[in-house]
C-alpha cells in the first residue's frame, strides 16, 4: 500500500472523515502542489480509485506540431509514443508523481490538507452538534479565564463547551473535575475550532430538567405555560392540563415531593414555585404570589394591567420577598403590575371610586355586551386552554392573531400548529370585519358666498361686474 492509500484510509477509518471530506480535501492539496511547480492547476486532474485506496495526478496536455507553452502542450512524436492512435489537436493525461514536486510545492500542499481538514472537521462538527440545541449535556469543570468557565464534553476534545459569565447562576460555583449540567443555548465556529455556549440561567434549562423528570410533561399531560427565574434563587412555573382527572401541580412536585426536589438538586439548592395556571387574572396573580397567601387581589386598571394584591400583615414580607424578588417574578410571570399592600393599608383605600369608573368605561363601551364577541376567548367553541395561554403571551384580539397567524409568528409552547389553524376558522366563520373607509360618509363642503360691496347683491367669482349696480371688482387671494 502506499503512502497516499495509508493516509486516506487512516482519515476515513480511524479520523471518522467521510469519503467525500477526504476525496475534496487530497485534490486540493494535490492541485495546490501542482499550481507551485508549474504555475496552474488548470490542467490538473485528480483521479481516485473506486474503492477510495488510492489517488494519481495527471497533467491533461494538448497534441501540438511544435511546443510553446511545456506545461499544457505535448509533441506530436513524443504522445506518439504513449500512443499510436493519436493526432495532433487531441488530448492525453500526463501521469505525475508527487515526489517529483520540489519542496515548497509540497508543503503547499501539506499546508493545504492540513487547513482543509481542520475547516472539514469544523463544518462536520457544527453540523453535527446544531442540532443539539436546546437540549441538555453533561460536562466537568476543566479551566476558567476571564469568568468564563470551560467544559469537557468528553469528546476527546473535538468540541468545547464555555459557560459564559452571564450564563452562570450567581451562588453555583465549581472546582477542577465538578460535574455540570448545563442547557446548550447556541453554537458557534471560532479560530481554534468548535465552542458550545452553556447557559445555567436559561429558564428553558429548569423546563428541560422537569420533562426529564415528570413523565405527564413529557406526553403532553401537563404542560409547561411560563417559566421565570432569577437564578441561583428562585424560580416560578405556571402549569395547567386539558386534563381534570389530572392534578398538574401534583404531577411536577411528585409523590413527597420527589420529583420537584431532584429538579431542585440538579439546580443546586434554588427554590421553585409551582403554581397553577388561571386564565383569570385575579387567580393567577393570587397563585403567583405563592408562597404567601393573598386574601383579595383588584385590578385597579384593566387596560394597563394593573392590579392590587391584598395579604394580611403576617404575608406581607413573604408576598414581596427578599429584595422584592418574590413580587418581581409574580409581575413578569403574570404580565401584570402587581403592588402588594396589607390589609390596613388598603382600607386608606377609596375602592369605590375605582369601582365607579370601571362601570362608567363598561358603560360607555356598551351598554349591553351580553352575547357579543370581543375577544379570541369569547369565541363559541373555542378551546379554553388554547385562549389562555394566547391571552398569558398578549394575544387576545383578533387582529392580533390573525396578523401573526399570516406571518407565522406565534410560537407558544402548548399550543399547536393545528390549534392555530382551529383558531383562525373560528374567527373566519364568526367574525365579520367591516371596513371603516367604507362606513364614513363623505363630508359635504359647504360653497361659500360671496356679495357685491356696493349694494349687497348675490355675485360669483367668475364676474367681474355686479349685475345690480355695475360697479367693477376683482378678486385677490389671501
Amino acid at each position: 500500500m502506499s503512502e497516499m492509500a495509508a493516509a486516506i484510509r487512516e482519515l476515513i477509518e480511524v479520523k471518522g472523515y467521510s469519503e467525500e471530506m477526504v476525496r475534496q480535501i487530497i485534490e486540493k492539496a494535490l492541485k495546490a502542489a501542482y499550481k507551485r511547480t508549474y504555475g496552474t492547476d488548470e490542467n490538473a486532474i485528480v483521479q481516485f480509485n473506486d474503492d477510495m485506496s488510492d489517488v494519481s495526478i495527471f497533467s491533461r496536455k494538448v497534441v501540438v506540431d511544435g511546443v510553446y507553452d511545456p506545461v499544457t502542450e505535448i509533441e506530436l512524436e513524443e504522445a506518439k509514443k504513449l500512443s499510436d492512435e493519436v493526432e495532433e489537436g487531441d488530448e492525453v493525461d500526463i501521469l505525475e508523481d508527487p515526489k517529483s514536486f520540489d519542496r515548497a510545492a509540497v508543503s503547499t500542499g501539506k499546508q493545504t490538507a492540513h487547513q482543509g481538514l481542520t475547516e472539514g472537521m469544523k463544518n462536520s462538527l457544527y453540523d453535527e452538534y446544531k442540532t443539539k440545541i436546546g437540549e441538555i449535556i453533561i460536562g466537568y469543570y476543566q479551566r476558567e479565564r476571564n469568568g468564563n468557565i470551560f467544559v469537557d464534553l468528553g469528546n476527546a476534545g473535538k468540541v468545547e463547551g464555555v459557560l459564559r459569565l452571564k450564563e452562570q447562576s450567581k451562588l453555583e460555583h465549581y472546582e477542577k473535575n465538578d460535574r455540570i449540567k448545563a442547557y446548550i443555548k447556541d453554537i458557534e465556529k471560532t479560530s481554534s475550532g468548535i465552542q458550545i455556549i452553556l447557559s445555567r440561567t436559561d429558564p428553558k434549562l429548569v423546563s428541560s430538567i422537569l420533562e426529564m423528570e415528570v413523565p405527564e410533561i413529557a406526553d403532553g399531560t401537563v404542560e409547561i405555560v411560563k417559566i421565570v427565574r432569577d437564578a441561583g434563587y428562585r424560580t416560578k412555573i405556571a402549569v395547567s392540563t386539558t386534563r381534570e382527572e389530572v392534578d398538574p401541580v401534583g404531577a411536577c412536585v411528585g409523590l413527597k415531593g420527589v420529583r420537584i426536589q431532584n429538579v431542585i438538586r440538579e439546580l443546586l439548592g434554588e427554590k421553585i414555585d409551582v403554581l397553577p395556571y388561571n386564565p383569570d387574572p385575579t387567580e393567577f396573580i393570587k397563585n403567583a404570589l405563592s408562597p404567601a397567601q393573598v386574601e383579595r387581589v383588584v385590578i385597579m386598571d384593566a387596560e394597563k394591567k394593573s392590579a392590587l394584591a391584598i395579604v394580611q400583615d403576617s404575608q406581607f414580607s413573604l408576598a414581596i420577598g427578599r429584595q422584592g424578588q418574590n413580587v418581581r417574578l409574580a409581575n413578569r410571570l403574570c404580565d401584570w403590575n402587581i403592588d402588594v399592600k396589607t390589609v390596613e393599608q388598603a382600607e386608606e383605600i377609596d375602592f369605590s371610586e375605582i369601582q365607579t369608573v370601571q362601570t362608567a368605561q363598561n358603560l360607555f363601551n356598551d351598554n349591553d355586551t351580553s352575547g357579543e364577541i370581543n375577544t379570541i376567548e369569547d369565541l363559541p367553541g373555542i378551546d379554553k386552554n388554547v385562549a389562555a395561554l394566547l391571552k398569558a403571551n398578549g394575544i387576545t384580539e383578533f387582529e392580533q392573531f390573525l396578523d401573526g397567524f399570516e406571518n407565522d409568528t406565534i410560537h407558544i409552547d402548548g399550543v399547536t400548529a393545528d390549534d392555530l389553524e382551529k383558531v383562525n376558522e373560528i374567527i373566519s366563520e364568526n367574525v365579520e370585519f367591516v371596513d371603516d373607509e367604507q362606513n364614513e360618509t363623505p363630508a359635504v363642503e359647504e360653497e361659500e358666498e360671496y356679495f357685491c360691496p356696493e349694494c349687497g347683491a348675490k355675485i360669483t367669482l367668475e364676474m367681474t361686474h355686479c349685475p345690480s349696480c355695475g360697479v367693477e371688482f376683482e378678486f385677490e387671494q389671501e
